[in-house]
């Protein structure tokens, strides 16, 4: 009889516990098992580079696996989509401004990017560069500008997607410009660059990652950055203010997301891992050495720059009347 009553008591005070407990408790114990981080790019993109630079070291600090999973295609909102609907606790994505602030307003999405998902980490960001391929006789973006006048619709630029940064970024620059472009589609940065550089398409949008290795070993050609200023890994490089199209401003950014249903501590561990993750050296000259700026948020900057964001781009997209064929 007292070792029910006994167990009757435990049991209340085991349904009475404060939602900070449960928090507290779901905090402790998580992660139970490895930790999906997915990514809505193929290898060897800027997307995937940034979410193994993180998942390396944040395992370690997790006492599990975090296992990166590429799930491209949809400009990159596939994985979104698999994150927001997972149920399993352990699923993040690299977010990324394709898929968080460009594709909600071109694409009928089977989620809400508002309210399905929530900004949990800022990692960094990086511009996007404008690179030609060496056939294409202009070493400037003026001179690129005087030729695609004189050849309008003939010079093709390449992108990792329909949708994507590099997309929006070429629509921005022939509206800045005044020329005609053709846009081809590509799944993925790598296959785009293939093709850049053995001169089937003429100049790209790229983000840094991906292009700086080809930049560096002069495989491409770079004419501007799509940041404010000039970027310490291209010192030579001018931005597309100096080069005098001062409204042409695109850069990619990067975050992890997870879905809204988990716990607000949990979330706040992640956020907290990542950021140590983000601090160390080695990750530091990691991303860096591609040209990413690391900037630390709260989880609350973090949400207003995800709403920011979602509004500036949702802006371009209406004023450029940029629309998926």
């Amino acid at each position: 009889m007292q070792r029910r009553h006994l167990l009757a008591a435990a049991a209340v005070m085991g349904s009475s516990l404060l939602p900070w407990q449960v928090q507290a408790q779901d905090a402790a114990s998580w992660p139970s098992k490895p930790v999906r981080m997915l990514v809505g790019s193929a290898p060897g993109g800027g997307t995937d580079a940034m979410a193994r630079a993180v998942a390396d070291r944040l395992a370690p600090l997790l006492k599990q696996p975090v296992l990166v999973e590429n799930r491209p295609g949809v400009s990159n909102t596939m994985a979104v989509d698999v994150t927001a609907k997972s149920t399993d606790g352990h699923t993040m994505v690299m977010g990324v401004v394709t898929a968080h602030a460009i594709a909600p307003h071109l694409l009928k999405l089977g989620y809400d990017n508002n309210k399905d998902l929530v900004p949990v980490a800022f990692v960094g960001s990086v511009p996007n560069v404008l690179v030609v391929g060496n056939s294409v006789q202009a070493n400037t973006v003026a001179e690129l500008v005087a030729m695609a006048k004189k050849n309008p619709g003939r010079i093709n630029f390449a992108s990792s997607g329909t949708g994507s940064t590099q997309h929006i970024a070429a629509e921005v620059f022939k509206d800045a410009a005044g020329i005609e472009l053709t846009h081809v589609p590509y799944k993925g940065s790598s296959a785009a660059l293939v093709d850049l550089v053995s001169g089937q398409v003429q100049m790209s949008f790229d983000t840094m990652p991906s292009v700086i290795g080809q930049i560096k070993g002069g495989k491409l050609r770079a004419l501007a950055v799509t940041s404010p200023q000039r970027n310490a890994q291209l010192p030579q490089v001018p931005s597309m203010a100096e080069s005098g199209l001062p409204g042409v401003e695109i850069s990619a950014w990067y975050g992890i997301y997870m879905p809204a249903s988990t716990p607000k501590a949990v979330q706040q561990k992640v956020h907290d891992e990542v950021n140590k993750v983000i601090a160390m050296a080695e990750t530091r000259t990691r991303l860096e050495a591609v040209g990413a700026d690391l900037r630390p948020m709260s989880q609350a900057d973090f949400a207003a720059f995800h709403l920011a964001e979602y509004k500036r781009f949702g802006d371009i997209i209406r004023k450029n009347n940029i629309k998926l064929d």
